[in-house]
């Protein structure tokens, strides 16, 4: 019986993860407790790029966790969605020359607090899932008849 997912290609999902500014990222702790984080990020090629302040996410990183990050879209009205994970080492990146040329890149934090280091996650695997849209995702019983066109 077919779930009606459709995986993925690693192309599809590098182009998917284009379209969205924000993901979460992960990692498993000494004591095995997950955390999970949104950041805003960017590709730079296939590797997850974001900026972060000292704490758990650079912690993590300088610990040599393997991280995995998550970004997904829906859209609730069509009843479609896809999701990427991208699992992988992740570095903080310390080369002065490549720091600028980070910097180059449309990272676009929300949040206005100093985020000085960045983070690489090299993809060691990449994988996506999307629901397609289908025929039943927009019907008349959502169309008001008494409704006047605008």
């Amino acid at each position: 019986m077919s779930t009606g997912l459709q995986s993925l290609d690693s192309d599809t999902c590098l182009t998917l993860l284009q379209s969205v500014p924000v993901g979460r990222v992960a990692w498993a702790g000494d004591d095995g407790t997950a955390s999970i984080l949104p950041v805003n990020f960017v590709l730079d090629g296939a590797a997850v790029v974001f900026a972060t302040a000292h704490g758990s996410k650079m912690e993590a990183a300088e610990a040599g966790r393997p991280l995995t990050f998550e970004a997904d879209d829906l859209e609730p009205a069509l009843r479609t969605a896809w999701s990427v994970i991208v699992t992988g080492p992740a570095e903080v990146v310390t080369d002065p020359a490549e720091i600028e040329r980070l910097k180059s890149l449309p990272l676009a934090p929300w949040i206005a607090a100093p985020k000085p280091f960045f983070v690489r996650l090299t993809p060691a695997k990449i994988t996506g899932r999307r629901i397609p849209l289908h025929p039943g995702a927009i019907t008349t019983e959502h169309i008001d008849p008494n409704d006047e066109p605008a």
